[in-house]
């Protein structure tokens, strides 16, 4: 029987991705064997500064990606949101599950909006992205960072340790965790984050047996939006440090493709819009950052 060892972090929501895939993967191949190997990396254990200031979201891949590279592991699973854009010579994302809810969620402990809110008030979130587009639409409020599991960024409001939190519903969604008050966030005034609710499976690069066994999970039309949205980042070198959102929809073989990128204050918002043939999805992400480029976007970058 052939075997299939899974790299993935040790968190709830990790552990849920991976089991979702090791599923997946049971279900198409009934021969396989298949196993997880959790492991801790920097990204989980490093809670008291933000991913910015210690090396951004590739801090969750590096552990895993050296099991991969160490023979400990074959695969690993990711959120794709925490994937570095540019290309790599020793890996391959081999496959791109169906979306989920891409939408980030604001979640409070009365059902108070962020217009509601008083001046002051205190809103947990690690992300620029949404720290700029909070304040761009509520300037009055107080973002202080809040990292850790969903778990301990839910205890920190319901403690009073902050008013308001800002979180993935993909992740709240997975977990099964639902709360009383929770408010979508969505275009126009909110874009999540490029990845967005997309699971990936990455193996080690040329490994065509490990791809053909991945094969069977990957989503068409997940790809082609997500080559739209990485190629944005890529294209302005972006990570978490940066504030910059991006949001590509598909609809009978075109792409819409939303850009956006702000200052971490929300004192300035650059808004790119584009859209096209599927098969230049690539393109589109290119063509959009430069357009929020052409209409100052050095200026804000050059300030992080």
């Amino acid at each position: 029987m052939k075997m299939l060892r899974i790299a993935t972090r040790k968190s709830k929501l990790a552990l849920w991705q991976t089991e979702h895939v090791a599923e997946l993967l049971r279900e198409r191949h009934p021969e396989l064997e298949v196993s997880l190997v959790p492991l801790s990396t920097r990204g989980d254990e490093v809670l008291d500064r933000s991913l910015a200031e210690i090396g951004g979201k590739g801090l969750f891949l590096k552990e895993l990606e050296r099991a991969i590279l160490d023979g400990q592991a074959d695969i690993a699973v990711h959120s794709l949101k925490d994937v570095p854009a540019g290309p790599s010579s020793e890996f391959d994302l081999a496959a791109f599950l169906p979306r989920g809810d891409w939408r980030d969620w604001w979640i409070t402990r009365d059902g108070a909006r962020p217009e509601d809110l008083p001046a002051g008030s205190k809103v947990g979130t690690a992300s620029l992205r949404r720290q700029s587009q909070l304040l761009a639409r509520c300037p009055h409020l107080k973002v202080v960072t809040v990292r850790g599991n969903v778990q301990t960024r839910l205890a920190k409001l319901d403690s009073g340790e902050v008013d308001a939190l800002i979180l993935a519903a993909a992740g709240l969604q997975r977990l099964e965790i639902e709360r009383e008050y929770t408010l979508p966030l969505e275009p126009p005034s909110f874009l999540p984050s490029a990845g967005q609710g997309v699971v990936v499976v990455q193996c080690r690069a040329g490994e065509e047996e490990t791809r053909e066994l991945l094969h069977p999970l990957n989503c068409p039309d997940t790809v082609a939006t997500m080559r739209a949205e990485r190629a944005v980042v890529a294209e302005l070198g972006g990570d978490c440090r940066m504030p910059l959102a991006a949001f590509a929809q598909l609809e009978q073989g075109r792409i819409r493709l939303d850009a956006r990128l702000a200052s971490p204050d929300g004192s300035e918002v650059l808004d790119a819009a584009v859209s096209g043939d599927v098969n230049d999805a690539g393109e589109l992400g290119r063509k959009a950052a430069h357009s929020l480029l052409d209409q100052g976007g050095m200026r804000i970058l050059s300030q992080l």
